[in-house]
């Protein structure tokens, strides 16, 4: 048998679609080495994921991606349109769940809302990444792997030349897609709801321009008493897409949800037809039929040793809401700053284990969620029993609190107490929360608090708070890892309204709050103490997971 080439690397991501580029983005931004393989040849061709959230794009927004994505977004749909329930688009409007996408969110966050394709969306994010380094081989597979305490071995192979290369990787992140290979291989099961319908989505040309009007819609769904589903159309109102979920006979028999087994062309078009309510003489293309499951659900766990899953290899959610695609890129910005600071030896590699104890959560939280939503917006014939009530939107998108080691709190949360989601209208800046949007002026330049946080960890204080100022400096000193520190007000480093840092953290002008690179609030101090620099220092030896550097110390006044 050959030798297999070898080659080294720290990360090996395996699957170059959104949450894999996201992935490889993320860790290129923080100088990490990385290596991802993608068995298609190119990045997206259908225009899956339509829907981003204000967190996803505060996300893009951190490694300068904001515009670029607006503008792909623009060339794409008119933004901020309405999200709607017809009996069919020429039809009875039923319900308006927006008028405006942005509706109710807006002054949460410096960005918007946005309907972009993982067709234009994803080269973007590929070409960032690789301008910062990132080495991204597609038309590769994984053929195996294997992991042991000290690596892991996969076996990549190219679809061009069958040439094969033995990879070995510190850490292997599983970015590949719902039928996960190494989720499987892994023998990780899933739990949840499961598969609910086998369901199609049908990507047609026709003019629908008289059908909408003067109507800006970016999501309609259609509660048709023969067909489930929902539309997207182009900017051009010349083409679009058609996800069918169910139909059934007109007088409400036969019932199916098996529609994927029949994806003729003429079907097709009679599902078309029945959504739009247009009669024949509409002239209807269908371009491609892809079937996919409607399905919700989350794996056991989301790390086995040194592989990590992300995306929807770790959960999947159904369409409504347009949870998905963001819940996964959620997932690659949480892993991604703690493989960077285990690997540059800042974070014990214990750091790790808190991915699973945070985004699992979330994960298991938004599934149900979107299929809550899938039964009360498509499908109110899937049981309800122990149906999850349905939370607020910007919650779940803003809101996700997270509880692990990487939270530095003197006694464990009682998940059953505290609420899973803080309110971004009114934000408790509690431990484990994301860092409200406020706005700042630092060096007479205006940003986002969110612009702050970026290359490591931050320390905020009121505007009394120079002794924490100066604890945080002699503290990242001793402990090896940047920690900026900023006070907050008129006069103050970061300058506010004196208010505001009082109204993002709920802490006092003497208070401090310690906010981890992925703008979650990690630490807290209800006012000054003595010994702060000792108090810091022990603060981010916990949420480093480095506590064996100094077992003797616990952090006092703080938490």
């Amino acid at each position: 048998m050959a030798t297999l080439e070898e080659r080294q690397t720290p990360v090996l991501i395996v699957g170059g679609s959104l949450v894999g580029l996201s992935t490889s983005l993320l860790l290129a931004s923080r100088g990490v080495d990385h290596l991802l393989v993608e068995r298609h040849r190119g990045t997206a061709i259908h225009p899956r994921a339509a829907s981003f959230h204000q967190r996803t794009m505060e996300i893009f927004r951190s490694v300068g991606l904001q515009q670029d994505v607006e503008a792909v977004a623009d060339r794409e749909f008119v933004q901020h349109g309405a999200i709607v329930a017809v009996e069919s688009l020429c039809g009875k409007e039923l319900k308006y769940f927006y008028k405006s996408y942005s509706e109710g969110v807006e002054g949460l966050s410096a960005t918007s809302r946005l309907f972009v394709t993982q067709v234009g969306l994803e080269p973007v994010i590929r070409d960032k990444a690789a301008a910062l380094g990132a080495q991204h081989h597609y038309g590769t597979e994984l053929v195996s792997f294997e992991q042991d305490a000290d690596e892991v071995r996969a076996v990549v192979r190219s679809r061009d030349d069958g040439a094969e290369q033995l990879v070995h990787a510190q850490y292997l992140v599983a970015a590949d897609g719902a039928h996960s290979a190494i989720r499987e291989s892994l023998g990780i099961p899933m739990q949840g709801r499961g598969t609910f319908a086998n369901c199609i989505t049908i990507y047609f040309r026709a003019d629908v321009k008289p059908m909408l009007g003067e109507r800006n819609l970016s999501v309609v769904y259609v509660n048709h008493p023969t067909l489930l589903g929902f539309f997207r159309f182009s900017i051009t109102a010349d083409s679009g897409f058609l996800a069918v979920f169910a139909t059934s006979d007109a007088d409400g028999g036969n019932r199916s949800t098996d529609i994927s087994a029949d994806m003729s062309d003429e079907r097709c078009v009679e599902y078309v037809r029945t959504a739009l309510g247009c009669g024949a003489d509409v002239p209807i293309e269908i371009d491609s039929v892809q079937p996919w499951n409607a399905s919700a659900g989350w794996a056991q766990t989301f790390q086995k040793g040194r592989v990590f899953l992300a995306g929807d290899a770790a959960h999947v959610v159904p369409p409504t809401g347009g949870f998905g695609g963001n819940t996964g890129v959620a997932d690659a910005h949480n892993l991604a700053w703690k493989l960077a600071m285990v690997l540059d030896g800042s974070a014990a590699p214990s750091l790790l284990e808190t991915y699973d104890a945070e985004r699992r959560p979330a994960g298991a939280l938004i599934s149900e969620q979107g299929y809550t939503r899938y039964v009360l917006r498509v499908d109110p014939t899937l049981p309800q029993e122990d149906l999850a009530p349905p939370m607020d939107d910007a919650s779940i998108e803003l809101g996700i609190v997270y509880r692990s080691a990487a939270v530095a709190s003197p006694e464990p949360s009682d998940a059953a107490v505290d609420p899973p989601l803080d309110d971004p209208r009114a934000p408790s800046g509690r431990l484990g929360a994301r860092l409200p949007h406020f706005e700042v002026s630092l060096a007479g330049r205006s940003m986002s608090s969110h612009d702050v946080v970026d290359r490591g960890f931050v320390l905020f204080t009121g505007p009394d708070g120079e002794t924490w100022c100066a604890a945080a400096k002699e503290a990242a000193a001793r402990c090896g890892v940047q920690v900026d520190a900023y006070r907050v007000g008129r006069n103050g480093d970061l300058v506010a309204d004196d208010e505001a840092f009082e109204a993002a953290f709920a802490l006092p002008a003497d208070g401090a709050a310690i906010v981890r690179p992925d703008a979650h609030v990690a630490w807290r101090a209800d006012g000054a103490v003595d010994g702060a620099a000792s108090v810091v220092e022990d603060a981010m030896l916990r949420l480093l997971c480095r506590t064996a550097d100094r077992p003797d110390q616990v952090a006092a006044g703080a938490g």
